[in-house]
């Protein structure tokens, strides 16, 4: 069987990858996972500067998944180059880095360091973020700007730009449309969906930050749905995300148009299920005589 896939001209010896922010840079889950065995690692999000995150509590459980506002706590640009991007250049994957902002100016400062950079593949912009110069709107959820922080970072970055679209939108083709058009080499989807819990005997929020994003099986559907649509609004690769709990999950999302699939929150229940949903895939090609992954990209029958 024939497992390969290529985004943006990069091949991935599956289409199996980590989502960003559910996997830390790798090391944390080398000893449950043979890196070697993934399409690629993505990593948590990476800023210009360091990042303390949101205040505790930033992390609840909830039907069907989990919430979190851990605020893309990380070391920064310096310590991933120095610590993390070494140690995952031992390992026979692709390196996908997962790029965060508050400004345009600072995911253009991180494009330009990890383009001086030896063994990073792709980079992911993860347009969640909140744009302080914009009232904190965040930049995917404009088409405006996030055709703006697209055209500049691609101009700005050496490797294939994947533009990781907001679900918190009211039109997702819209928004893929966008991306595309300023020039994004792909595109992954979903980010989390904005939810909130309320402790009811408190009487207070679940976490500090009173809303997070919500991930994990129950928003698998929705998930799906907004990737068929991107899939079929644009012409560049898809990388569908959500809810993917295992290998049947990760065809629904081929089959509905993704060239490549994530595994997110499945991983901190489960540290074994980006290999577990590999086995899956290649389980299901073997069960139903698929020679080629390739050929279960959109085969969805309208």
């Amino acid at each position: 069987m024939k497992t390969e896939v290529t985004i943006a001209g990069v091949t991935l010896k599956n289409p199996v990858m980590t989502a960003s922010g559910t996997f830390g840079s790798g090391m944390e889950y080398s000893e449950f996972v043979d890196l070697n065995r993934l399409g690629a690692v993505v990593t948590k999000g990476v800023a210009n500067v360091p990042w303390p995150g949101n205040p505790t509590p930033r992390v609840a459980e909830v039907y069907g998944g989990m919430l979190n506002a851990i605020g893309l706590q990380n070391p920064g640009i310096d310590v991933f180059l120095e610590r993390d991007l070494p140690f995952l250049r031992r390992f026979d994957t692709r390196v996908i880095v997962n790029v965060c902002g508050r400004t345009v100016e600072d995911y253009l400062e991180v494009a330009e360091r990890l383009g001086e950079a030896q063994g990073v593949d792709m980079l992911e912009i993860n347009v969640s973020c909140p744009n302080v110069k914009e009232g904190a709107i965040a930049f995917g959820q404009k088409p405006e700007a996030l055709y703006d922080i697209t055209s500049r970072i691609k101009r700005t970055a050496r490797q294939p730009i994947i533009m990781k679209l907001s679900p918190n939108v009211t039109d997702i083709a819209e928004m893929a449309r966008a991306a595309e058009a300023a020039g994004a080499d792909a595109l992954s989807l979903i980010n989390t969906i904005t939810g909130m819990k309320i402790d009811i005997y408190k009487r207070k929020f679940a976490l500090a930050n009173k809303t997070g994003g919500m991930s994990g099986p129950a928003i698998k559907p929705v998930a799906v749905r907004m990737v068929y649509q991107a899939a079929h609004a644009v012409k560049i690769p898809v990388i569908g995300m959500g809810g993917i709990a295992n290998g049947e999950d990760a065809v629904e999302f081929l089959l509905a148009g993704a060239t490549a699939v994530s595994v997110g929150a499945m991983n901190f229940a489960n540290p074994h299920a980006t290999l577990e949903v590999l086995q899956g895939i290649e389980a299901y090609m073997e069960r139903c005589g698929v020679e080629d992954v390739r050929e279960l990209i959109g085969a969805v029958e309208e």
